[in-house]
């Protein structure tokens, strides 16, 4: 007879239970598997240069800042001056049905819009409050408004070098613009430009699993173990679990390609958007009276010391970076969704593109943002993430919380389904429009899914902006290389639209 059989009983009961609580779960697992491939990756991308006064900054984070205020000033604040039109062509005015294209102005807004407004609109913003300060905020709608002038410009160059298949679908996207702008535009250059886009196009396919799958699989599981109890809930230890649902339904919208996209988006996008912001609305009513201090706590943090780790620059710089994580503005992703649209005037799609970062970023995370600080939630130690967000919103509502896991879900949702159509169109690049490379990369996608709902957020948020932000070093090398082609085509159409003849489609 063993030792451990001779043990009383209590002292049995007391070993299996300790026993019990040191065995790691399957999330245990999963983490300690990519936890520190993620740590590895989120170090090289993020690689600091020096700066005057013994600071540094993410070279990644000022490769993305410059390139928005270069083409702001290049293209005459078409962010500005080109706002109207863009809502003029997203309500049908300019619409063209017999185009070439799978999707009107509208769905290849919502499609694109699905793929930023997600829970980086959420999430992402808690995380910048948390690390950056306030003054965070004022930095990420100053990258929001700069970076509508970097969508205008990716998004033309989607159309101009989009391709039809013989199925009748469109692929187009920075791999295109890459390969064929560049070969057709700047001849010497052809092998740089295939290069650049393979490049680019494995960037999207890890991109598309760690922003779109692992990072919107994880905050959502978060929330709804938030509102199920937390550490002591049934689904703790059980992300795994979760995730399985989570793919299935993601499944059930990714098999159709971009038109079950659009129409799915479509009717997705607008509504959880309404809800998120009657939600923010109903907050800041409540807590109206501070919202003169808050807003100039945001301010006040932009301009002085009092944001985290540098200061002004420090809120800088996690301004940028959340508001890159959030609108995807240099990043080119969004140019896939756009290319299906159906029109003959490729510059209609740069100005459609404006409203994107302006209803991700300006709208959208300065209320989360505002929430936030006029809770006074931030400055509580714990809660980061989505957790922080909903905190902010119990503070009012304790109900709220319940609304918010399904506002996520839905925002996480829409997101995953557009990312899984970035990256198959992709692998369709980069391997010839393979069919059957696609479905496993939609596989893949959806296991990917699976993990993410078992990681812990330091490690998530580490990999989905790192895999991000290396999709704008392909992309942004070839559009400054391209501007002047957008720039002439943009002074062609606004010629054709001032001597009347482009005019607004006649309505039945």
């Amino acid at each position: 007879m063993t030792k451990t059989l001779l043990r009383p009983a209590g002292a049995l009961a007391a070993l299996a239970a300790s026993e019990a609580a040191a065995a790691p779960t399957l999330d245990d697992r999963i983490q300690s598997v990519f936890g520190p491939v993620a740590d590895t990756l989120s170090a090289f991308v993020f690689v600091e240069v020096p700066l005057p006064g013994g600071l540094s900054a993410p070279l990644i984070v000022l490769w993305l800042a410059a390139a928005a205020c270069v083409f702001t000033v290049y293209f005459g604040f078409i962010n500005v001056r080109g706002f109207g039109h863009g809502f003029r062509l997203i309500r049908g005015d300019y619409a063209e049905p017999s185009g070439p294209g799978e999707v009107s102005h509208f769905q290849a807004l919502t499609a694109a819009v699905s793929g930023t407004v997600g829970l980086g609109n959420i999430a992402g913003v808690a995380v910048a409050i948390t690390v950056g300060g306030p003054g965070a905020t004022f930095w990420m709608i100053v990258a929001g408004l700069l970076g509508m002038s970097t969508k205008f410009v990716e998004c033309t160059l989607g159309v101009m070098f989009r391709r039809q298949n013989p199925d009748g679908s469109v692929s187009g996207g920075p791999m295109y613009y890459l390969r064929d702008g560049l070969a057709k535009h700047r001849p010497g250059l052809a092998g740089v430009g295939r290069g650049l886009a393979v490049f680019y196009a494995a960037c999207i396919v890890a991109g598309a699993v760690g922003s779109g799958a692992l990072f919107q699989a994880n905050q959502t599981f978060a929330q709804v173990l938030n509102v199920t109890g937390g550490a002591e809930g049934p689904l703790a230890g059980r992300g795994w679990l979760f995730g399985i649902v989570l793919a299935a339904l993601t499944g059930i919208v990714v098999v159709g390609g971009v038109k079950r996209v659009g129409q799915v988006t479509a009717r997705l996008v607008p509504g959880m958007a309404l809800v998120y912001l009657l939600g923010g609305v109903a907050v800041l009513l409540v807590h109206a009276d501070r919202i003169p201090d808050a807003l100039l706590a945001i301010v006040r943090g932009a301009f002085s010391g009092e944001a985290a780790y540098g200061g002004v620059l420090g809120a800088i710089i996690v301004g940028f970076r959340r508001a890159a994580f959030s609108n995807e503005a240099g990043l080119g992703s969004a140019a896939i969704a756009h290319s299906a649209v159906r029109t003959r005037e490729p510059v209609t799609e740069g100005f459609v593109a404006l409203w994107e970062p302006f209803i991700d970023t300006v709208v959208i995370c300065t209320m989360t943002a505002l929430i936030i600080i006029v809770s006074g939630e931030y400055l509580q130690p714990g809660p980061d993430g989505v957790a922080l967000t909903s905190d902010a919103f119990a503070s009012v509502f304790a109900w709220f919380p319940y609304v918010l896991t399904v506002v996520v879900f839905l925002f996480a949702y829409s997101t995953m389904i557009t990312w899984a159509y970035y990256g198959s169109k992709a692998i369709g690049y980069l391997t010839g429009e393979s069919t059957l490379a696609q479905n496993l990369f939609k596989l893949a996608f959806l296991a990917m899914t699976v993990v993410g709902c078992s990681m812990q957020l330091g490690s998530i948020v580490g990999i989905a902006d790192a895999l991000l932000l290396l999709m704008s070093v392909p992309n942004l090398i070839g559009v400054y290389l391209l501007m002047p082609v957008v720039r002439r085509e943009l002074e062609s159409y606004l010629a054709r639209l001032r001597s009347g003849e482009i005019r607004p489609a006649a309505r039945p």
